[in-house]
């Protein structure tokens, strides 16, 4: 942080402008985040007690959830808290640490997917060779990769943002401290910082883009050889999911980060961002369980085990009563 920096907290303006609409913003917010969280956590229990779910597959599917759930963390209870509070003031170390977060959290998502496309990729190219090419260490290598680069890329721009001078308004608008939202409030940023962070955001999402497509066209052109109707189904129905996903993601995550900004369309970008911080979490759970037999099966025997459990806690307390 700047020594020069003459404001030491930001408001978060948030839904203030929609006074009449906020506690019923608050009770679909909180249900998505209950769901979100459920939904996620069903997914990584699933996978870990399900043991031949133990494939790259289903181990990136995992940390993919993770991520989402931690990203969520990150932003919604902050959210709710304002929503019921009039005070929404938040400190510049608060601020910067939760943007710090997001955004590298965010970013690992989008080089998780990156992995997920190559993993599909290789399974569908060299299936005989796929468990020599994705070997447990070679997974684990890229999500370490993808978190290490995103919390790097976030890092850089937190430096930057955090050492502009902030000595005019305060108030940001927005639900949390996004980038755009904050750096409009400096009195020093320049066209570079504007450059830079453009770079770093391109980055992320277009480079991480770009090693997806490269792998989804090689795919596509292994699928157009398949002779048979009901081989070119099976071989695209691995990759649907993730499909689907990924253009849910980036569709609004480049929409938000990667065009020109003024300050008349931060009202815009606050509520598309309530669909990549609440609506794309709690869809892609769904999406990967709803096209996935196996993920279906493993919930099922997931979600049968805590009926028997939770009776026999219950059961149990009641005896010792």
């Amino acid at each position: 942080m700047g020594n020069h920096t003459a404001v030491s907290t930001f408001l978060l303006w948030g839904f203030s402008s929609f006074p009449d609409l906020q506690s019923l913003l608050f009770v679909m917010i909180f249900f998505s985040h209950v769901t979100i969280l459920t939904a996620n956590v069903s997914i990584m229990v699933a996978i870990m007690l399900t043991r031949h779910l133990h494939t790259p597959m289903y181990f990136f599917l995992c940390g993919l959830a993770f991520s989402e759930t931690c990203t969520t963390v990150v932003i919604i209870p902050r959210m709710l808290v304002d929503l019921l509070s009039d005070s929404k003031t938040i400190s510049l170390p608060e601020c910067a640490t939760q943007m710090f977060f997001f955004f590298g959290l965010s970013s690992s998502n989008c080089f998780i997917m990156a992995a997920m496309s190559y993993d599909r990729y290789t399974a569908i190219h060299s299936p005989l060779h796929y468990p020599v090419l994705m070997t447990q260490k070679i997974c684990f290598q890229l999500m370490t990769a993808s978190w290490v680069v995103g919390c790097l890329v976030s890092l850089c721009i937190v430096i930057m943002v955090f050492n502009l001078s902030f000595c005019d308004s305060n108030v940001i608008q927005h639900f949390f401290c996004d980038i755009s939202p904050v750096i409009c409030l400096a009195c020093d940023y320049t066209p570079y910082h504007e450059m830079a962070i453009f770079m770093l955001s391109a980055f992320v999402l277009v480079g991480s883009f770009i090693l997806i497509m490269i792998s989804y066209v090689f795919i596509a052109s292994i699928i157009m050889k398949i002779p048979s109707a009901k081989g070119r189904y099976k071989a695209f129905s691995t990759c649907s999911s993730h499909l689907t996903v990924v253009c849910m993601h980036y569709g609004f995550a480049g929409f938000v980060y990667l065009r020109p900004k003024d300050s008349g369309s931060f009202g815009e970008d606050m509520l598309r961002a309530v669909t990549y911080t609440v609506l794309t979490p709690l869809l892609n759970p769904i999406v990967y369980s709803l096209r996935n037999k196996e993920m279906q099966i493993a919930l099922r025997k997931v979600l049968d085990s805590a009926h028997r459990f939770i009776p026999q806690m219950v059961n149990k307390r009641t005896l010792n009563i």
